[in-house]
């Protein structure tokens, strides 16, 4: 045993503090040991130095070393996260918006990839390191969902809710997520796939419609109709009737919650100050919370039967005619239910998060499938040489065997994602990988969109190729470098039920129609929206007439 003193390299020499050295031990346990006292969150970055010694990467190194040793992380020492200086009040919100995805990208090139701005007087990190974002998804020890003030879903925190707009530490957290993960498991997924296809068989009247009329619409505002339509069944068992015809409206709770997260985001990028004026968003955004509520009160109190029996929840799932009605039902090993305050809003977060990504997921899907030339053809033959037809009914099994639609989803997912700020609040002081110093309560966000396009990372990050997916260095890859659905214990807990929806649909639309891309403008997508859609993309859908043969092999 040998004690020294360590410092973190760049500190003042009053920071040193002294660590026992077991050189019986491993190196890794001296690592970890000087991680547990400087707060350090992931040790294996650690390395040692002085001045007169220069580096140490053996224990035996460390018996006649000089102190204090300096204490290193990925090579760096400790410093503050960097960031653009910004404007009085204002701060770097004009650096930001409209552009946050182009102008977030332009910072990561500056700065590197660890960043923070001042909007508004909201202070936010920013992250596109895969190994960032491993040790802040984590959760535990140092970092944690907790949706305070500079959180950007804090204009809809929802501690009831007990996932997405919850604090991980809320009691509600692990009830719901107990109880709502097994509706939403691979098993309970395949009970619902003739749903998604039922849903994808609603809107072909109105596809086929604009096709007799040699119309183009706009992708979204339909793959907006057809989440929420099989999103609004799954959940609430409700007809949303979005297909009666061509122009049939958004049902009211399908409006509504679109119009929270339109609303939610305006807000938020404005500071916290802005959330508490009694006028312009952020009372539209008071008003439509508690619309919504009532919504899914109204609808929750519609589905709950007085006289159902309960069911094990292993397989209520199977049984429930939906997700409100399971967890009005299901019950634990030890006969407990989920409390009812919780019940409306579990309910809501279901259907809000399950349908507005989806939605723009199905935006981006066809968006690549006709931008990218060569890709719906090669599904289409795909589809034809596992045997599908008009007539298929559709299964888990199927729609998980087709390679090449496996790989389209994931690099739609890699440059497309729908998802961009899942955000984690520091529980305390802590440095991150690369020698980066986070204070307490700060908000990281791991963007996602920037992560899968760092090119540090992925080779031609810009180039779309599906095929990548199959090479050995993207099936090696760091864990947290493709995060389309987040990560952690604090994961989007509904993405079997999202791939298996894209899945069936996409075969089907494509399998009936031919689609093309109308106009030649650039993709915009809404900054004042929670997440990333394409706003003015356009398709032709032609209804197909013939097929290509089986492929010989």
């Amino acid at each position: 045993m040998v004690k020294k003193s360590f410092m973190l390299v760049g500190a003042p020499a009053s920071s040193a503090k002294e660590i026992e050295i077991d050189l019986q031990n491993p190196f890794e346990y001296l690592q970890y040991d000087v991680a547990q006292t400087f707060a350090i969150a992931q040790s294996k970055g650690i390395s040692f130095q002085t001045e007169k010694d220069g580096a140490l990467d053996d224990l035996d190194n460390f018996t006649d070393a000089t102190s204090p040793i300096g204490i290193l992380v990925d090579g760096n020492q400790v410093r503050d996260v960097p960031g653009p200086s910004g404007l009085p009040i204002a701060g770097s919100y004009y650096e930001v918006y409209p552009d946050h995805l182009g102008n977030h990208q332009r910072l990561f090139e500056q700065y590197g990839s660890v960043f923070k701005t001042t909007d508004m007087g909201r202070t936010t990190y920013y992250t596109n390191d895969p190994k960032v974002a491993e040790v802040c998804f984590g959760e535990g020890g140092f970092w944690s969902k907790k949706i305070n003030s500079d959180h950007p879903l804090y204009g809809i925190k929802d501690q009831n809710a007990g996932v997405f707009l919850s604090d991980t530490d809320a009691e509600s957290w692990n009830i719901v997520h107990r109880f709502l993960a097994p509706a939403l498991s691979p098993k309970a997924v395949r009970h619902y796939t003739p749903q998604m296809q039922n849903t994808a068989e609603q809107a072909f009247k109105v596809f086929d419609e604009f096709d007799k009329e040699g119309e183009a619409w706009n992708v979204y505002q339909y793959m907006f109709k057809m989440g929420s339509t099989a999103i609004g069944k799954l959940a609430l068992n409700m007809d949303l009737h979005h297909f009666d015809s061509i122009n049939a409206p958004l049902h009211d709770l399908v409006r509504t919650v679109g119009e929270n997260l339109e609303l939610n985001k305006k807000v938020s990028t404005m500071g916290d100050w802005y959330s508490h004026m009694p006028w312009g968003a952020p009372k539209q955004l008071k008003q439509n919370k508690a619309h919504v509520k009532q919504l899914v009160d109204e609808a929750v109190a519609n589905v709950v039967g007085k006289d159902t029996e309960d069911l094990p929840i292993a397989d209520a799932a199977l049984k429930a005619s939906c997700i409100v009605d399971y967890l009005a039902r299901a019950t634990d090993d030890k006969g407990n239910k989920m409390p009812e305050k919780y019940r409306s809003d579990a309910t809501l977060v279901t259907v809000g998060a399950g349908f507005i990504t989806t939605a723009s997921l199905l935006s981006w899907m066809l968006f690549s499938l006709v931008s990218y030339p060569g890709n719906q053809q090669r599904l289409l033959q795909e589809l034809v040489d596992y045997g599908v037809t008009e007539d298929t009914e559709w299964t888990p099994d199927l729609a998980n065997s087709l390679p090449f639609l496996g790989i389209l989803i994931k690099e739609v997912q890699r440059l497309h994602n729908p998802s961009y700020q899942p955000g984690r609040t520091a529980l305390a002081d802590v440095i991150i990988p690369g020698g980066y110093r986070i204070p307490k309560d700060s908000v990281m966000i791991i963007a996602i969109h920037h992560i899968h396009n760092n090119a540090k990372v992925w080779d031609d990050p810009e180039k779309f190729d599906p095929d990548r997916w199959n090479t050995d260095k993207v099936q090696n890859r760091h864990k947290t470098a493709y995060v389309p659905f987040a990560a952690g214990p604090r994961m989007c807990i509904g993405f079997n039920f999202a791939l298996e929806e894209v899945r069936v649909i996409i075969s089907m639309l494509i399998y009936r129609y031919q689609f093309e891309k109308v106009g030649n403008e650039p993709m915009e997508y809404d900054p004042a929206f929670q997440l990333v859609r394409p706003n003015n993309f356009y398709v032709r859908a032609k209804k197909r007439t013939s097929w290509p043969k089986k492929s010989e092999n």
